[in-house]
């Protein structure tokens, strides 16, 4: 007969090894490479550089009252403190992905989610999200900061070749591929109105929203990957197209069991339209693009617009093997449209 001394060590060993092999399949499920970070890593952002060029009559400001050729961090961060009372701008070290289709809600700013990946009971992977809400100061999911405008006739602005997102440091995780920057014009008031007049901005609902995607022709292998295992999306480490993507425009829970490889493709599932919806990208650049790129044009006087700076979670570059990346996101705008006399 067996020792009981014996028998017991024996099931502990057992037990030992039942939980070591649990905890490796623990730790290889949760390093999948898989969207949205499901290993919960963030972005760290090393710098946000807003640049303008005053040409033509351009002047930009952080408050409405301040003008200048060029705006820098300290004078976004620093304007609820100074002039600007009623500024909410974020601008945060890290950054997680959120998602949107570019909804403007009733105080002007767009609508984002913040979304995370769970799985279900049958062990597939599940997207939830809640609405993000922006406020001022360091903390929050992305960047949102407003600027202003001043011109003195109506003109066309451009994005300059030095405009971007682009990655910090000696890795390049890919991260800056799953980057946005929106603009959304709050409204235009002549120059000489009131600073209370000129802050207070805002057209809500109807003002009008711009998405631009930056290096949508480049993805690192893993994203190569990720595109075509996640989402059944075929694309290529260079020279890609750019790829159409579904962004989330509602609150999802996880009993609405909604399954991310169904999530972001053209013919998701009808029950999952309550959700989604196709993203218009207004402007799209290649890596290091070598023209100037047009986007929206000033009114006469003094314009408000608010910038938006984010990883989107719906895009294919959104994945595990892309997190804890550095990048900068450099914005610098002129009126000349770079072609001469």
């Amino acid at each position: 007969m067996e020792n009981k001394n014996v028998k017991g060590r024996r099931n502990k060993r057992r037990l030992l090894l039942l939980l070591i092999s649990l905890l490796f399949t623990m730790v290889l499920f949760g390093s999948s490479t898989y969207a949205w970070f499901t290993a919960n890593q963030t972005v760290q952002v090393s710098r946000l550089t807003v640049n303008v060029a005053a040409q033509n009559g351009i002047q930009i400001s952080a408050d409405g009252t301040n003008w200048k050729s060029i705006i820098q961090t300290t004078d976004i961060t620093g304007a609820k403190a100074g002039a600007y009372g009623d500024a909410v701008n974020q601008i945060p070290a890290q950054l997680e992905p959120v998602s949107t289709v570019g909804n403007i809600d009733e105080n002007g700013m767009m609508e984002m989610y913040y979304g995370t990946v769970g799985t279900n009971s049958g062990g597939e992977y599940i997207l939830t999200a809640t609405k993000s809400t922006e406020l001022n100061g360091t903390t929050g999911k992305f960047i949102a900061f407003d600027l202003f405008f001043k011109v003195d006739a109506a003109t066309d602005i451009f994005l300059t070749t030095n405009s971007g997102v682009r990655s910090i440091g000696d890795a390049d995780k890919g991260i800056k591929n799953a980057s946005r920057i929106g603009f959304v014009v709050l409204g235009n008031t002549a120059s000489g109105s009131s600073v209370e007049t000129i802050q207070g901005l805002n057209n809500g609902t109807s003002s009008h929203k711009y998405i631009w995607e930056p290096n949508y022709d480049v993805h690192t292998a893993a994203a190569v990957s990720h595109a075509r295992d996640t989402y059944g999306v075929t694309t290529t480490q260079t020279d890609g197209d750019l790829l159409e993507y579904s962004g989330v425009k509602a609150p999802i829970a996880s009993t609405d069991n909604v399954l991310v490889r169904q999530s972001n493709a053209t013919d998701y599932s009808s029950t999952y339209s309550d959700f989604f919806e196709d993203v218009e990208i207004d402007y799209s650049t290649i890596a290091g693009f070598s023209e100037q790129q047009q986007i929206f044009s000033l009114q006469t006087g003094v314009t408000k617009v608010r910038i938006y700076m984010w990883i989107e979670g719906q895009d294919v570059d959104c994945e595990n093997a892309a997190s804890g990346g550095d990048i900068a996101y450099d914005l610098q705008i002129t009126t000349d449209n770079g072609e001469g006399d």
